[in-house]
């Protein structure tokens, strides 16, 4: 494979050094060292924190709450708010989200929580948030994401199928198993940072089986 200089991003994750490494070179060209970076639509940032993400998120549908005004001029039925809604905004909020959930903070969360909550305000005029998501049978975002999260879970990494199924930790022997007060099929993954804690692979173990 030729790799492309010009196009290729090199990423330190983890403290910035006092002494970072020389810069790369590829094919004769310098390669741009970034601080975040895109990734099939996900920003991610050295600190494996969610800040950019969740701020280009929020930008980007907050942009389309326009067209939810654009619909009630238009004297469209609910109906029709809540599919736009549904079906074009919210599936920003919430894309590759088994990715970013766990790590999020509950700032972050709020703030992805807000847009829903100025859709639905537009949506149900006059009527308070909770009682909004029961009359239109939606969740939250977060629990929507923790639904999401599970079951992405569940589905592409604990079906023996999966080519991800190898990141599991070993299996606990039945002994075992019989001898814990509240068993768990896998061995604990040692976490030695609340970052890896709150990392995919931990929390779904320690959430979701």
């Amino acid at each position: 494979m030729n790799v492309n200089g010009r196009k290729t991003k090199e990423m330190m994750i983890g403290p910035i050094s006092k002494d970072p490494p020389a810069y790369l070179w590829l094919c004769g060209a310098s390669v741009d060292r970034v601080a975040t970076f895109e990734l099939l639509g996900v920003f991610v940032s050295c600190d494996l924190k969610w800040s950019e993400h969740v701020d280009a998120v929020v930008s980007k549908a907050a942009s389309h709450l326009h067209f939810l005004k654009q619909l009630k001029r238009a004297g469209a039925p609910i109906r029709d708010f809540l599919h736009f809604y549904i079906s074009v905004l919210r599936p920003i909020l919430e894309y590759a989200c088994p990715v970013w959930h766990s790590s999020l903070t509950a700032s972050q969360s709020n703030v992805l929580e807000s847009v829903q909550k100025r859709a639905i305000s537009m949506i149900y005029s006059g009527a308070d948030y909770d009682t909004s998501l029961i009359v239109a049978g939606i969740d939250s975002l977060r629990d929507r994401r923790e639904k999401l999260t599970a079951r992405f879970f569940k589905r592409q990494v604990l079906a023996s199928s999966s080519p991800i199924h190898y990141m599991l930790p070993d299996h606990h022997d039945n002994d075992t198993v019989s001898r814990l007060r509240n068993p768990k099929p896998f061995q604990t993954i040692q976490a030695h940072t609340n970052k890896f804690y709150k990392s995919f692979l931990p929390f779904c173990l320690d959430n979701y089986t």
